[in-house]
């Protein structure tokens, strides 16, 4: 693995080099997850501080994740036009900024405003981490770099609540942004040394309306769209758990926050088995029969989550395992097989697939937070009734005549 990598890329990349490279596309992944899960010990008591409501300190994570999902489809085909690096260093100077600002707002308004401008700048980050993995990978070379980077970007999710429980115990909320803007700093500062990937001929050359409107001439391959359709839907289970994960163990289990991250960490740190599952069945079962099994386990997590994650912190975490791993495991296959959908514009192609798992993922966090009479049976709705709709749809594609590549 070692040497196709170098081979690709450390010609290329003069002060990252091939490992180098790799480890910049795992780090700019960890960095939404860390925008995410650092800050969720902290919830409950945000709503207290701004004296609010459980649902509106939720738009923080909600409207975080919309903008991030228009960030990465504006900033995408910009890529395309104006190369990797300048698209991802302003992205990576709107993150940081406004971090700091997240930090020292005075409203939970002003709050979901800066998280907003963060979500921006994070799409930018994104849409173009995703890209330079198809620039700079094909092939089962390509397969191994997904799932090693989403597989490495599993430790932000089961670090960040610890760090931030811990945080809690000697500050505030607070200083978990202020944690986000020197990462954003130490980020810019290694995307100096990045060395763009898209040549100037490889550029589109039309207008910047023209760029954006590529978008859509991607949407229109049915096989791609399709496809991004179907895998999407595991997304809204998974963000719906993030979002109300700490209501359940905090308030409806009456754990601390302390107990709350070790369970949120173990949880995130099973998703790692997921992509070394991928990379192990790669070559072994057919992507067919690989999403069957995906489709079997998610069905079996939702119904666990219905009948007994309602009566022990224990049983919740364990019902809800199968669909983390599975939820891990999808994610390079799908990417895999979108990429071949589509052979050309590349930033195009990485904004939908970011942004159309991104949207889902806030229906997601959306439905969670309904004023469900069990919060927990909620969860286990949503995980079954998005796991039939995939399946519903993957018959759909199966029985017509799309010929699916990689299939």
């Amino acid at each position: 693995m070692t040497s196709t990598i170098q081979h690709i890329t450390d010609k290329e990349q003069k002060y990252l080099g091939g490992k180098g490279l790799i480890l910049f596309i795992a780090i700019m992944n960890m960095l939404i997850p860390l925008s995410i899960d650092l800050y969720l010990p902290a919830l409950p008591a945000m709503g207290e501080y701004f004296q609010v409501s459980a649902s509106l300190v939720n738009l923080t994570l909600v409207f975080f994740f919309c903008f991030f999902a228009l960030g990465i489809l504006l900033f995408g085909p910009l890529s395309d036009k104006y190369g990797r690096k300048p698209i991802l260093l302003a992205g990576i100077l709107i993150y940081g900024i406004a971090s700091g600002f997240c930090a020292v707002s005075s409203t939970i308004y002003q709050l979901i405003g800066f998280r907003v401008i963060q979500a921006l700048g994070a799409g930018s980050i994104i849409a173009v981490s995703l890209a330079l993995i198809k620039d700079c990978f094909s092939g089962k070379a390509r397969d191994i770099i997904l799932a090693l980077v989403q597989g490495m970007s599993v430790v932000a999710p089961a670090v960040a609540p610890v760090i931030g429980a811990i945080i809690l115990q000697f500050a505030t909320w607070r200083e978990t942004f202020w944690v986000l803007t020197i990462i954003g700093i130490v980020t810019l500062i290694i995307a100096l040394g990045f060395q763009e990937t898209l040549s100037v001929r490889e550029r589109y050359k039309g207008t910047i309306t023209g760029s954006l409107v590529r978008l859509f001439v991607v949407s229109k391959n049915m096989n791609f769209t399709s496809m991004l359709i179907i895998f999407s839907l595991f997304m809204a289970p998974y963000m719906a758990y993030v979002a109300i994960s700490s209501f359940v163990y905090i308030r409806y289990f009456q754990l601390s926050e302390q107990m709350y991250s070790y369970f949120f960490a173990v949880n995130s740190l099973f998703a790692i088995v997921g992509p070394i599952l991928y990379l192990k069945m790669v070559g072994r079962v057919t992507p067919k029969k690989f999403t069957h099994g995906c489709f079997v386990t998610a069905l079996i997590s939702g119904g666990c989550l219905i009948i007994a994650g309602p009566y022990s912190p224990w049983l919740f975490f364990i019902a809800f395992l199968p669909f983390t791993l599975i939820e891990g495991a999808i994610r390079p296959l799908s990417t895999s097989l979108l990429f071949d959908q589509q052979e050309a514009d590349t930033g195009s192609v990485s904004a939908l697939i970011n942004s159309v798992n991104t949207l889902f993922g806030s229906l997601g966090m959306l439905l969670g937070a309904l004023n469900w009479s069990n919060i927990v049976i909620g969860l286990g709705l949503i995980t079954t009734g998005a796991t039939f709709l995939a399946i519903f749809g993957w018959i759909i594609v199966l029985k017509s005549n799309m010929a699916v590549k990689g299939m």
